[in-house]
């Protein structure tokens, strides 16, 4: 047996150095570990000559960009220094057996409350794009939102061509008073709220409002170039058409998933969407600019913040002389018309999944659990003595399957993972319309709901199948649904009440796109499937935030699995308390 000698200390501190290098070479870093602060504090900003003291991540307006690699693990430390409650939600990140990290208040946590922190810990697993960070209760996300960008693991490149920069375009709405004013008092008097004042790419309303045209968002390009835009709708209550005057944009990616590569000249983004699309520029200089802009589709009844938001694409002179934009001619995109709902279900249509091997669309083929929900609007009585503004003196109300959702006072996963119910929630939420009607034909009298905190539960990986129906009560409306905790396949879409004999025969099985928001149809349907394959409570609600505070939500109660990985841990030490 030959002898074994112990290195020298000199040669082995070599090699400790020397792992320690490649550790820190970003080839052998198979996930890092990144750490965020975000401190929440006031701080003024101005726009349309109105200041408001708004509530923000940093001091910055919109919030800084989370950036991650696929596979890193991030931890967030949120302290929060203003009087109102808060939480952070990572939209679309699947948070997979981290449910406490999700963040909807009294979900799957208390609020953070003034003073106190709250350290977000969570691994992006299987995820690369754009997706959005945003408060989670109340109307807060108004002012608290971010984006999220999912670089591709190290060596791994993008299933397109490699952009030469990419840029972050977030869509918002700016209110000239505190929004959490507005709903407060709308719940209270139970009519529709007041719009918003304007639009914002990227903060900044632009000059087609009064008071704004120092205000306005400036994309500066080199002609011959290919440019990734990650669009992200972080707007409150509106779905946005987008277009950029006399440029074909390249849709590759939407919610942080690859999709086969369509052109287009306009897009629609619903509030919680999210797409990467790539500009390429013209090859020579254009002696123009252009504007890019942003308005609502909107379908229901009620008032509507009907106004523009614009930025401008400004090419850069090849010979590096700035020309005055003024002598340039500046062109103007076409949107659809406000309530276009036709271009909405074919724009819609046009996602597909990659559906290759290395980026499978694994969709459920066959189906445990086939759930059937109505979506829209209803009412609740007036109470006594007082007098309310919603639909025939009545208070405006919104449900799923004629339940509003009602938030407890306590965060559910809490009292699910522990057994303390105590009342807390039911677990007995309705698979089908309670009382099933001609949804959208001639609505029914009577629009009153009802109220509960109640969820469906399902055990691990359970195959599900969910038709969202719109209903015409109060008017048929488009609905941006959005699911917690997963990325869903929307196996198909269509016009009118669902029909299962002759709509399941049409579902797309091979390459439907995967998504977390995907918009209900004006008058329509949408069916999507998920694998319930991550243990926790999961929230799903209307993206349209009065919708949701009017209680068009719900939550998923998924079982623990039996493999250690399936499992939901307990609760870090530092989570809120109510």
């Amino acid at each position: 047996m030959g002898t074994f000698h112990l290195p020298s200390f000199a040669s082995m501190s070599v090699l400790l150095l020397g792992l320690c290098f490649l550790a820190l070479l970003p080839e052998f870093a198979a996930g890092i570990t990144r750490h965020y602060t975000f401190n929440i504090k006031y701080h003024n900003v101005t726009r349309l000559c109105h200041t408001r003291n708004i509530i923000s991540v940093n001091g910055q307006f919109p919030g800084p960009s989370l950036v991650a690699r696929e596979g890193d693990r991030v931890l967030i430390k949120v302290t929060n220094h203003v009087s109102n409650n808060v939480t952070i939600h990572w939209h679309g990140v699947r948070q997979v057996t981290s449910g406490w990290a999700d963040g909807p208040a009294y979900v799957t946590q208390c609020p953070i409350q003034t003073g106190q922190s709250y350290t977000y810990n969570f691994t992006i697993t299987g995820q690369r794009g754009t997706l959005l960070w945003h408060a989670h209760i109340s109307w807060l996300r108004s002012t608290l939102y971010g984006p999220i960008i999912i670089l591709p693991k190290r060596n791994e490149s993008y299933p397109f061509q490699k952009p030469h920069k990419e840029i972050p375009i977030l869509f918002g709405e700016w209110f000239n008073v505190d929004p959490e004013a507005i709903i407060s008092q709308a719940l209270q008097t139970g009519a529709g709220p007041n719009v918003s004042d304007a639009y914002t790419i990227n903060g900044l309303p632009g000059p087609l409002y009064n008071c704004s045209s120092k205000d306005t968002y400036k994309l500066k390009v080199k002609p011959g170039k290919t440019y990734l835009l990650r669009l992200i709708n972080a707007a409150l209550n509106d779905e946005l058409f987008f277009s950029i005057a006399n440029h074909t944009l390249t849709v590759v990616e939407a919610d942080a998933v690859y999709v086969k590569p369509f052109d287009t000249d306009k897009l629609l983004i619903t509030p919680g969407q999210t797409a990467n699309v790539l500009l390429r520029t013209k090859p020579y200089f254009p002696n123009a600019t252009f504007f890019m802009q942003a308005r609502p589709y909107f379908s229901g009844m009620g008032t509507i913040d009907n106004s523009t938001t614009a930025g401008i694409l400004e090419y850069k002179h090849p010979s590096n002389h700035s020309i005055s934009s003024k002598k340039l001619q500046l062109y103007k995109p076409t949107l659809p018309s406000i309530n276009d709902t036709s271009f909405a279900v074919n724009f819609t249509r046009k996602f597909r999944s990659l559906a290759s091997v290395k980026y499978p669309a694994n969709v459920p083929q066959i189906v445990d659990r086939k759930f059937f929900f109505t979506v829209g609007l209803g009412s609740n009585p007036c109470p006594k003595n007082t007098t309310c503004q919603g639909p025939n003196g009545t208070k405006f109300s919104a449900s799923v399957n004629n339940v509003s959702f009602v938030l407890p006072s306590t965060a559910i996963l809490q009292s699910y993972f522990f057994g303390q119910n105590n009342g807390v929630y039911t677990t007995d939420f309705p698979v089908k319309p309670p009382m099933p009607f001609n949804y959208t034909g001639t609505p029914p009298n009577n629009t009153n709901v009802s109220n509960g905190t109640r969820t469906v539960l399902l055990p691990f990986n359970t195959s599900v199948e969910l038709v969202m129906q719109d209903t015409s009560i109060l008017g048929a409306e488009s609905h941006p649904l959005h699911l917690h905790g997963f990325n869903f396949f929307v196996v198909g879409l269509g016009f009118g009440n669902y029909d299962p004999d002759k709509d399941l025969m049409n579902f797309n099985l091979v390459d439907p796109m995967e998504r977390n928001t995907i918009g209900v149809p004006a008058g329509g349907w949408v069916a999507i499937r998920f694998f319930a394959d991550n243990p926790g409570v999961w929230f799903m609600h209307c993206h349209l935030d009065v919708h949701t505070s009017w209680g068009l939500r719900m939550a998923w109660i998924v079982q623990n699995g039996a493999q250690p990985n399936q499992t939901l841990p307990p609760p870090p030490s530092d989570l809120p308390k109510c």
